[in-house]
């Protein structure tokens, strides 16, 4: 296999200019490290050909959130936010045969993607895909009593947040990581001007995070394909 080139240096100008130089980077990153196999990149192109919105984490945000419920050894994980199975596919290629992922998604044609992605990528016997309003589904999914997830990745609504970290205290256990993804938003988070529900939903959520006794967290920014955001880890103590 050959090593993949270097992104060609070249003045940067601008925004713009960052932006795909940011991408580029990326894409010179995800060939090294996260090449999609033909599994993730038909996920890509059947949710792009239904129309769903490009909003799914890349390759090497799919790599990562991989490692770390494998480094947390996960047998349980929670997906707040399913879209068309992208993120799920990588999550759920962490878990042993036995292990469990259920996945939240509110809108039925996306589920409807998200499961043919899952049946081709062979997954679907381990992944429970439920459809409907996640402030819904999670008293249900803790009415039922299961074991506490392991892991848990909220990449949805972002007004929800907080009530999202809220039941994830109530969903894991003591070791449990929760991964919320777009804490940035290109810098949106500290535009005082921008009190719009999305970014106040970042804002509550970044300060339930900093406030809940039960919870470790930090927060780092990311740049790269998907633009400029950012991820928080947190570790229910």
């Amino acid at each position: 296999m050959s090593t993949p080139q270097a992104p060609q240096e070249s003045p940067q100008s601008g925004p713009r200019s960052s932006r795909q130089r940011w991408a580029d980077v990326d894409g010179y990153l995800a060939e090294l490290f996260a090449l999609e196999d033909d599994a993730l990149a038909q996920a890509r192109q059947a949710s792009d050909a239904a129309g769903l919105p490009q909003i799914a984490v890349s390759a090497a945000q799919g790599k990562l959130l991989h490692l770390l419920a494998r480094l947390r050894g996960a047998r349980r994980i929670l997906e707040i936010g399913t879209l068309g199975g992208y993120s799920t596919i990588w999550l759920a290629r962490a878990l042993p045969p036995e292990g469990r992922l259920v996945t939240l998604e509110a809108r039925a044609e996306h589920a409807e993607v998200a499961r043919a992605n899952l049946v081709r990528a062979g997954l679907a016997d381990r992944v429970e895909v439920r459809v409907g309003a996640a402030l819904t589904a999670l008293p249900d999914l803790a009415a039922e009593g299961g074991e506490p997830f392991d892991v848990i990745f909220i990449d949805a609504d972002k007004g929800n947040n907080a009530a999202y970290l809220e039941w994830s205290l109530k969903l894991g256990r003591p070791g449990t990581l929760v991964i919320l993804d777009n804490v940035v938003a290109d810098g949106a988070v500290i535009d005082p001007e921008d009190t719009g529900a999305r970014t106040e939903g970042i804002r509550r959520g970044l300060a339930f995070l900093a406030g809940e006794p039960g919870l470790s967290a930090t927060a780092v920014q990311t740049v790269g394909a998907k633009g400029y955001d950012g991820f928080a880890l947190a570790l229910i103590t």
